[in-house]
């Protein structure tokens, strides 16, 4: 691979006699990894091999999934880069957590941390960029979780809205992506000297808001998949020196991970306690993770919070009498723990959502999904959305339809299938081999197809 020429100074500089090792690295092809779901039902039940798991992970694997695959489509699996695992491990998860990923697109660490949370809590996953913010939703809404509302906001807008109201922030921070180099080596067409100190401004900018959104004792898990301590190490120390009440807390260190380097920056002990991911020492690719708890006093927080209140959610109606039948008629079929308050029932147009009645209110932010669709209201009849399927265990939705590998391709093609038997008109979960993966409509012994049309599988 060839590398940039001031990319292989800067580095053949900072690591010395390690640096053959680094370059070496680059020419070896990256490893791959994935995770499995435990918001699914009988989450190990897949294809793919979990006899290597990956250590420092609670639902991690060694090997390659295919995003052609029933596991992939449905939800149960997830491909990610085995480096990125390890960030959202750090995240202190309660069952009253909120959580905050600001700059979580494609959204391989919201997934993981949705998964972990077991629709307890909020989630809110945030991304700026609007076709970055479609694949997030894409990815979340896969993995079936209910506790989710998706952002598509700058960090300074959210400001106005959570400060001081997140338990957990993490920043996966837009950077020079040093460590993408391996895995996309046209990266390294955008790079120069230059680019990373470019990246440390937005990076400073972003810290900032979510400094501000953090709650008492509170953490930011900060992350990068750079090398440049322009970006790392070099960062947290400016992050301790601008607010002091952050305190760098220790990332446990499992093999092949080192520490991050104090001399990178202003030689503070403390930095050691940071992580650096080396693709020469470690199997997965470059990375660099930091966790830093709020220290804030929180009675002097209490007492700023009350002259500021929080407007709260209204209560209000927000179904017209007829969507409240056409919901209820298709609710039915739903268990009845699934049959969702109707206080906690919201329209945006004629889509439904479930947003709980305590989740603050973003009416004034761009929001690519506000809670987990339901569905959609059109002409006296409520149709059932795809996220909601893949929201579901196979028991908790009444009407269900069993189909083979091969009519499970044919639907998720876009066709519709033929039925040999006898079977009731209306809605009916589809399950194949015991996975929950759309919902389809019986017509006079066909299943009419409801797969979206942007998710399709090609032949």
């Amino acid at each position: 691979m060839k590398l940039p020429q001031d990319f292989v100074v800067k580095y053949g500089q900072l690591l010395g006699d390690k640096s053959d090792d680094f370059f070496a690295s680059f020419d070896q092809p990256s490893e791959k990894g994935f995770r499995i779901n435990p918001l699914k039902d009988n989450p190990k039940k897949i294809q793919y091999s979990l006899k290597q798991p990956v250590e420092y992970t609670r639902t991690g694997y060694y090997g390659n999934v295919s995003g052609k695959s029933l596991e992939h489509q449905s939800g149960y699996v997830y491909s990610q880069d085995l480096s990125a695992m390890y960030v959202a491990e750090n995240v202190t998860i309660s069952a009253d957590s909120k959580i905050l990923d600001l700059c979580a697109a494609p959204g391989g660490k919201s997934t993981q941390v949705a998964s972990l949370m077991n629709n307890q809590g909020l989630l809110v996953s945030n991304e700026i960029n609007h076709s970055r913010a479609k694949i997030l939703a894409e990815n979340v809404e896969r993995i079936g979780a209910k506790n989710v509302i998706i952002l598509n906001e700058s960090p300074a807008k959210l400001e106005n809205v959570f400060k001081g109201y997140f338990d957990q922030i993490l920043v996966d921070a837009p950077c020079s992506g040093e460590g993408m180099f391996r895995k996309d080596h046209n990266a390294t067409s955008y790079w120069s000297k230059d680019y990373p100190q470019q990246c440390a401004l937005r990076q400073k900018e972003i810290l900032a808001s979510a400094y501000q959104m953090l709650a008492p004792g509170g953490s930011i898990i900060y992350s990068t998949c750079t090398f440049s301590p322009e970006e790392d190490e070099q960062i947290i120390a400016w992050l301790i020196e601008q607010y002091p009440t952050l305190q760098i807390q220790p990332v446990k260190k499992y093999q092949g991970m080192d520490a991050g380097q104090p001399d990178f920056a202003n030689g503070d002990p403390n930095l050691s306690k940071t992580v650096r991911l080396w693709p020469h020492r470690f199997r997965g690719d470059g990375h660099f993770i930091a966790k830093l708890t709020n220290l804030t006093d929180e009675v002097e927080t209490k007492k700023t919070k009350k002259k500021s209140k929080k407007k709260k959610q209204r209560q209000t109606k927000n179904l017209t009498n007829e969507q409240s039948k056409l919901w209820e008629e298709f609710a039915r079929d739903l268990t009845s723990e699934l049959r969702f308050n109707e206080r906690d029932l919201r329209c945006y147009g004629d889509h439904l959502y479930f947003y709980h009645h305590e989740w603050p209110d973003i009416s004034r932010l761009k929001f690519m999904r506000p809670g987990l669709l339901l569905g959609e209201f059109k002409k006296k009849r409520f149709e059932p959305a795809y996220t909601l399927a893949l929201a579901l265990q196979p028991q908790e939705f009444a009407q269900t339809l069993i189909l083979s590998k091969t009519e499970w391709a044919s639907y998720v093609h876009g066709d519709t299938v033929q039925l040999h038997d006898e079977i009731s008109n209306g809605w009916k979960l589809l399950l194949c081999d015991g996975k929950p993966f759309a919902f389809g409509k019986v017509v006079n012994k066909t299943v009419k197809n409801f797969f979206p049309k942007g998710l399709r599988f090609s032949q």
